[in-house]
């Protein structure tokens, strides 16, 4: 089990859902602390920024490498540099986010980009940390966040084992046990099919730690089948509306869907329950509407059953059907009425 903030991450407890703001700000407070409120209402535990500047993430060019060329890019054609500038949350309306969460009992955390923005974070004295994909391998990055003995989130796209391994060792090597890896596929959108959230309990089992999925597709069913496979956490990007675009806006839940993935992976974590067969103690009473033997018909003493006047019917009160061909053919001890659940004590 591990704590972040006043919310518990592990098995024994419902499904830690965090709403991802990014860029969905639009670069306006307001609307910022407005999707603070909207995660609230849909039952999101935590809400999630990244700490950088389009300076600590890339060099301010705008040509070959730099530009974004890839067609299945959701940003094609855009610089890095001018992506992280409309994307970045300025540094300034931390603290008021944050303190946003709080009023509406939320944990509020983010993904540094850097070693400045740990020490940015650590000035707000922020309960958890969440690694990037593409950061995953910032083995320097990752030392630093986990030198302050904080939880540690790590998203695992396009990590090699022995990549998460590094990443892995170089946290426990800090004396940070508190470990949560996320499957992650780094495309936007996703594509469920490219999902491979079969990997979540191995990973689980491969390194001792939580596991969660930070999920890019479209919808939620992908994160209701990752909780079927052991996931404690799920992380989604979230917009107040996709219409109104914004950065991430085309692959983030809406403000109804958000709900939806918090009381679905929730009704998801309680239907796990435990291996069990035979009925519940829920469905006890319902063992009264199996079928069974009964007489069909009115029978004198020392007639015989027949299937004429034996009869596999609801309710549950006689023997078993598959006594049916053991019965016919005998003889009854005294007058049975129809409608009398057959057992032994009235054979011959």
């Amino acid at each position: 089990m591990i704590e972040i903030g006043t919310k518990k991450i592990g098995k024994s407890v419902k499904p830690f859902i965090i709403a991802e703001m990014s860029g969905n700000h639009n670069q306006s407070l307001e609307r910022a602390l407005r999707l603070v409120e909207l995660a609230a209402e849909a039952g999101a535990d935590a809400v999630k920024l990244q700490t950088y500047t389009p300076d600590t993430m890339t060099l301010d060019i705008h040509t070959g490498e730099f530009l974004i060329e890839n067609d299945t890019n959701l940003w094609k054609g855009q610089s890095l540099y001018n992506l992280y500038k409309e994307a970045y949350t300025p540094w300034e309306w931390h603290k008021t986010i944050f303190d946003h969460c709080k009023e509406y009992g939320m944990v509020a955390f983010s993904s540094p980009f850097d070693e400045t923005a740990v020490d940015f974070l650590e000035t707000l004295d922020v309960p958890a940390y969440k690694i990037a994909s593409f950061e995953n391998v910032d083995i320097p990055l990752i030392k630093k966040v986990a030198a302050t003995g904080k939880p540690i989130i790590i998203s695992t796209g396009m990590a090699s084992v022995a990549e998460i391994d590094e990443a892995v060792r170089s946290v426990r090597a800090q004396g940070n046990d508190q470990i949560i890896l996320l499957k992650c596929t780094s495309t936007y959108p996703a594509a469920p099919e490219n999902s491979n959230i079969e990997t979540i309990p191995h990973m689980k089992d491969l390194f001792g730690t939580e596991v969660g999925l930070s999920d890019h597709t479209m919808g939620v069913g992908t994160a209701i089948a990752a909780v079927t496979l052991g996931a404690a956490v799920v992380e989604k990007h979230f917009t107040v509306s996709r219409a109104e675009g914004g950065v991430d806006a085309a692959f983030s839940l809406e403000p109804h869907e958000l709900r939806m993935l918090a009381e679905e992976t929730e009704r998801a974590w309680r239907s796990l329950g435990n291996i069990h067969y035979g009925p519940t103690n829920a469905e006890k009473p319902s063992l009264e509407h199996r079928r069974s033997l009964y007489i069909g018909e009115d029978i004198k003493a020392g007639e015989l059953l027949t299937k004429e006047n034996v009869r596999v019917i609801r309710p549950g009160h006689g023997l078993p059907p598959k006594y049916l061909d053991l019965v016919i053919g005998k003889t009854v001890k005294h007058d049975v009425v129809k409608g009398t659940p057959l057992s032994w004590e009235i054979l011959l």
